[in-house]
């Protein structure tokens, strides 16, 4: 699978190869890198920046919450339809997780797309294309701040980082990006990034009750099509569960933290079991 391309951080200026043409300007999350492409068989593989997994499965736990909307949303037919050698495409972009940065976790989106590879043409699509080609396929394009901006009129420097579209803050950074496949990326100076693990949380029980409340539990349980008599106490748990782990650090959990996995998906799984028990209609 294609690797990821490399992103240049610029300063004061744009590099000499952004020399004429149109810019787009996108928003830079904080999250982790994730690539995908459509296998043979249907099915979708994975990787982050640096491996490809056999399974989806096999990818760590802040990923899932990712991987399952992937899966749930993704247009195949469409692809295929599209493209006479769909396996060919490589899908680039961020699963948001925390990162050092709290997004709005409930309105932002599990994953935002950011670039797309095609090895028939042995190129990277360009800025709109790529942002159609998402949205056609049922996923989330990055944020565009600017489209089509003259590159005599944009000047980094003096460039104002405007507010964030998942959370109420400004963007952590700019990606600059041309239709020739040039790309560079400006962080916001203004926006620091505490990349520690941050929660208030003693023990597995106590960060159960944050995360399996009943008012988090109800929002998740909303998100069901089905009556909730059809929902297993197992399958509230799994989304109760990777929605956790997708906003803490993963350095919560022991050894590098205090609290213990297996005890706080114990806890977990016991909260969302009766709760459901409680709310069934």
């Amino acid at each position: 699978m294609r690797q990821w391309p490399e992103i240049p951080t610029v300063n004061s200026r744009l590099p000499e190869c952004f020399s004429s043409g149109h810019l787009w300007i996108l928003e830079a999350v904080v999250g982790a890198p994730l690539r995908f492409r459509l296998r043979e068989s249907g099915q979708l593989a994975f990787g982050d920046a640096d491996r490809v997994y056999a399974e989806p499965e096999a990818m760590p736990e802040q990923y899932q919450h990712a991987l399952n909307h992937i899966q749930s949303a993704f247009d195949r037919e469409r692809l295929r339809k599209a493209i006479k050698q769909p396996t060919e495409i490589v899908f680039f972009g961020t699963a948001l997780q925390y990162r050092g940065l709290e997004y709005d976790w409930e309105q932002a989106p599990s994953f935002v797309g950011q670039e797309i590879w095609s090895a028939t043409d042995e190129q990277f699509r360009p800025p709109d294309a790529t942002e159609g080609i998402f949205e056609r396929l049922g996923l989330e394009p990055i944020n565009p701040l600017e489209k089509e901006l003259p590159v005599r009129d944009f000047d980094p420097e003096r460039y104002g980082y405007p507010q964030s579209a998942w959370y109420e803050g400004p963007v952590a950074g700019i990606v600059i990006r041309d239709k020739q496949g040039h790309r560079a990326s400006r962080p916001n100076p203004a926006v620091e990034i505490d990349n520690t693990p941050q929660t208030s949380a003693t023990n597995a029980d106590e960060l159960a009750a944050m995360y399996g409340s009943d008012s988090r539990l109800s929002r998740l349980l909303s998100g069901y099509s089905e009556t909730t008599q059809a929902i297993e106490p197992n399958q509230l748990f799994e989304r109760a569960f990777e929605s956790a782990v997708r906003e803490l650090h993963p350095r919560v959990f022991a050894p590098a933290g205090e609290i213990e996995r297996a005890a706080f998906r114990s806890a977990l799984a016991a909260r969302s079991g009766e709760f459901l028990q409680n709310n069934t209609v």
